[in-house]
């Protein structure tokens, strides 16, 4: 998952990112509407957390250009307007929830939770495949029922290979899923995070195996098949 921070407080984008990263999930964060507003053309993203007070726009008009524009990305509005009319406002403009500031980090990674079980992305809240079992609401990766120790980063190239499960991943799309924005990873990078995959599928006993072919990309299958 992907999720798109626009915030202009640079303490408060800091934090944020730093939580989301911690959930399991990549985040992309920009101070402004213009800067986020690019992002969106650029990136098909999973959820958007949108701050309404920015520098050179309001956020509501970001939110209802959205709309207009048939986008249904779930927008978790992050505001200190608290007023009963201002959240009404922001609702009836398409936003999805509403989270006032200063809040707790926890009700916000709560609150990202609930909107990707209800996402249209999300309607297979879980992902199996060769007796694995991938929750992508708590980002919880088990096999036979044991939970695996991952890092943020193999999770993601995981949950990639298993929605693509018997079919070749090429690594230009693997090199996307392990990057944020401005942060490209290399494909050298990408190698090292599917080595260590390997190797924790290896220890955990997995029926799963990461095929490497060669030129093109990666491909998990079951390795009785």
């Amino acid at each position: 998952m992907r999720i798109l921070l626009i915030e202009d407080s640079g303490r408060l984008r800091e934090l944020l990112s730093e939580a989301i990263r911690e959930a399991g999930w990549r985040i992309d964060a920009f101070a402004s509407a213009s800067e986020g507003r690019l992002a969106l053309e650029e990136i098909s993203y999973d959820l958007l957390l949108l701050d309404l007070g920015l520098p050179d726009e309001d956020g509501l008009d970001i939110l209802k250009s959205l709309r207009v524009a048939k986008q249904h990305i779930p927008v978790l509005v992050l505001t200190a307007r608290g007023a009963v009319d201002e959240r009404i406002a922001g609702l009836d403009a398409g936003a999805d929830d509403y989270l006032v500031k200063p809040f707790n980090n926890g009700e916000l990674i709560a609150r990202v939770r609930a909107l990707m079980r209800r996402s249209p992305v999300t309607t297979m809240p879980t992902l199996e495949f060769a007796g694995i079992r991938f929750d992508l609401a708590t980002r919880q990766v088990t096999g036979d029922g044991i939970e695996m120790a991952l890092a943020p980063s193999e999770k993601s190239l995981l949950e990639l290979l298993m929605r693509n499960g018997g079919k070749v991943v090429s690594k230009r799309k693997m090199e996307h899923a392990f990057s944020e924005f401005g942060d490209e990873r290399s494909s050298n990078a990408v190698e090292l995070a599917i080595s260590r995959l390997r190797r924790k599928l290896e220890g955990h006993r997995a029926n799963a195996v990461i095929e490497t072919v060669r030129g093109v990309g990666y491909m998990l299958h079951e390795a009785n098949v």
